[in-house]
């Protein structure tokens, strides 16, 4: 999956809806006085942040390689991924429990009313067209996977980060509004206080799926089985190649992959030929595989090359 224009757009229609949401909320809050409007408005301040320091990841993760980091700054996207959802769980989730349980203990009734749903209808239209969007794009990467599936097979947390963002930001009113009508039917405030902990409960569980997916981005991914067969057959083409015995591959952003290739080359060629022969292996590979941002080649046997008993997993 790869990260380009349709994951900036997803980013783009997320940041503007959270932020003309994020003003909206904070208004209805002070007006109303209500603890899951002012937990809806942290969430979407939040959110909007989030996706600021995804752009900005974005764009360092495109630096190319430089002497202090010669295999580029492609890892950039991955750390300020995980920093979202860490800021998604500490900020978001700590924020709505707080509230929630002040609320709890001093219970105030939600004034204006009229004001909190309209608020809330507005939010549930612009966060679902930032979702649509976010849908769209995370549809059209994941091809026939499952949903799921896709998410741990992605090298871009960047869409489906946007998505699960909107997604819970989605449930958040609809838990933010099940609350304050409750709340408001019933005369319990303390329900309002109630939903602004629900609502930190959702962010929570978000943070923690979202900031499991991307450590193992962060710490280092291997490419597809796909990719990896794709080179071994190349390779094992090569008139020069005896055997292709394996290779290790890591991806470093979601087009950039480090790949390692073990190749035993026929015996009888001389030293100056079997560099002529992985010469033309690193252009055939690169023309056939242009996200290989580094290719490191070793000449050894089989034998060796099985000795080192490297883990090896499929797809």
């Amino acid at each position: 999956m790869a990260s380009g224009g349709g994951s900036r757009v997803a980013i783009y229609a997320a940041l503007a809806g959270n932020l003309a949401i994020a003003a909206t909320k904070f208004t209805a809050a002070a007006i109303t006085g209500s603890s899951a409007m002012l937990s809806e408005g942290v969430h979407s301040l939040v959110d909007t942040g989030n996706e600021v320091l995804l752009l900005y990841g974005l764009r360092r993760s495109a630096k190319p390689p430089d002497a202090e980091h010669p295999l580029g700054y492609g890892r950039e996207l991955y750390f300020w991924s995980f920093i979202v959802a860490l800021l998604v769980f500490a900020v978001g989730a700590g924020v709505s429990f707080y509230e929630g349980v002040v609320h709890i203990l001093e219970p105030a009734p939600v004034r204006n009313v009229a004001w909190t749903y309209a608020v809330l209808g507005l939010s549930m239209l612009f966060e679902g067209a930032s979702w649509t969007v976010a849908l769209r794009e995370f549809r059209r990467q994941k091809g026939a996977h499952g949903y799921f599936a896709a998410v741990r097979r992605s090298k871009d947390p960047t869409t489906f980060t946007v998505l699960f963002e909107d997604s819970a930001a989605l449930l958040g009113l609809a838990i933010a509004f099940a609350g304050i009508f409750a709340a408001q039917q019933f005369e319990i405030p303390e329900l309002d206080g109630a939903a602004s902990i629900g609502i930190g409960v959702v962010l929570a569980a978000t943070a923690a799926f979202l900031a499991r997916e991307t450590k193992a981005l962060l710490i280092g991914e291997r490419a597809s089985s796909r990719l990896e067969r794709g080179i071994l057959a190349l390779v094992a083409r090569a008139p020069e190649v005896h055997r292709a015995n394996g290779v290790i591959t890591v991806h470093l952003a979601p087009e950039q992959v480090l790949v390692a290739l073990s190749a035993e080359f026929h015996d009888d060629l001389t030293a100056p030929e079997i560099e002529r022969g992985v010469e033309t292996l690193e252009r055939r590979l690169r023309t056939a595989y242009p996200q290989i941002a580094a290719l490191f080649v070793k000449p050894q046997t089989a034998a060796r090359w099985a000795a080192a008993k490297r883990p090896t997993a499929d797809d």
